[in-house]
């Protein structure tokens, strides 16, 4: 134990009792603590989210709050286990993993798309808590027909989540520059396409030439997401137990 008294390692925060400290009964749950912090973040971003403005939004003190929450990279771990439950898991899997795993990566960019600030937060924050515990169990059930062992059952879950966050922050990305710009996110798409069209036409690129000339896939965002999350459920698909050529 460190001088203070608080372990020397990391702890998690679902390992701790709701409140520390001597006193009444707790006046507050860890979910309306979440709850309140993801709405300001919400509305602000995760950058405006304080120990302060959570305290005001729940009605206590900023230092009573503590007790409940001892730092903000724990607040950061709740605020992402809340939003994990906005999942809507069947009682079963459906016995078609490929549609069960699309399906959730269909509900994690929906959830990314109404909390903006989710994509960056999951990528600094790696603790499970109960609702991730949850999902995770069920993709694995899924999964329980697919010939994977269970490394790659696990390894398929964050590669779908990885390429769902990576999708989500492009995005709003684009969206983000469309709005600082002024243009609309198809504008600036035309503007980026007339400015290949020109470079590439002028012989210095053929590669890029030849693919162009054989027309250019989907841009729309959906049939995107779609193609691409396809892909990576292929790409598992057939390697029974024991991992196949490269997964091994």
């Amino acid at each position: 134990m460190a001088a203070s008294g608080r372990a020397a390692g990391p702890e998690v925060i679902w390992a701790r009792p709701e409140r520390t400290g001597r006193g009444p009964r707790p006046a507050f749950t860890r979910d309306e603590i979440a709850e309140a912090a993801v709405r300001i973040a919400d509305e602000s971003g995760l950058a405006a989210v304080s120990m302060r403005r959570v305290a005001t939004a729940v009605g206590c003190a900023t230092m009573s709050l503590y007790n409940y929450v001892p730092a903000k990279g724990d607040l950061v771990d709740l605020m992402v286990d809340h939003v994990s439950g906005e999942y809507e898991l069947p009682a079963a899997p459906s016995g078609d993993w490929r549609a069960d795993l699309f399906e959730l990566a269909r509900q994690a960019r929906d959830m990314m798309r109404r909390h903006p600030w989710l994509p960056g937060a999951v990528l600094s924050h790696h603790f499970l808590g109960p609702n991730a515990l949850r999902y995770l169990e069920f993709c694995l059930a899924a999964l329980e027909g697919s010939g994977l062992d269970d490394g790659l059952r696990v390894e398929l879950v964050s590669m779908v989540n990885g390429t769902v966050i990576t999708m989500a922050s492009s995005e709003q990305a684009a969206a983000e520059r469309a709005k600082e710009s002024g243009h609309t996110a198809g504008q600036l798409q035309a503007a980026q396409a007339g400015y290949l069209a020109g470079v590439v036409g002028g012989g210095r690129y053929p590669l890029m030439a030849r693919a162009f000339a054989k027309g250019a896939p989907p841009t729309d965002p959906d049939a995107v997401f779609a193609r691409v999350i396809g892909r990576v459920l292929d790409a598992y698909a057939g390697h029974e137990t024991g991992g196949g050529p490269g997964l091994g």
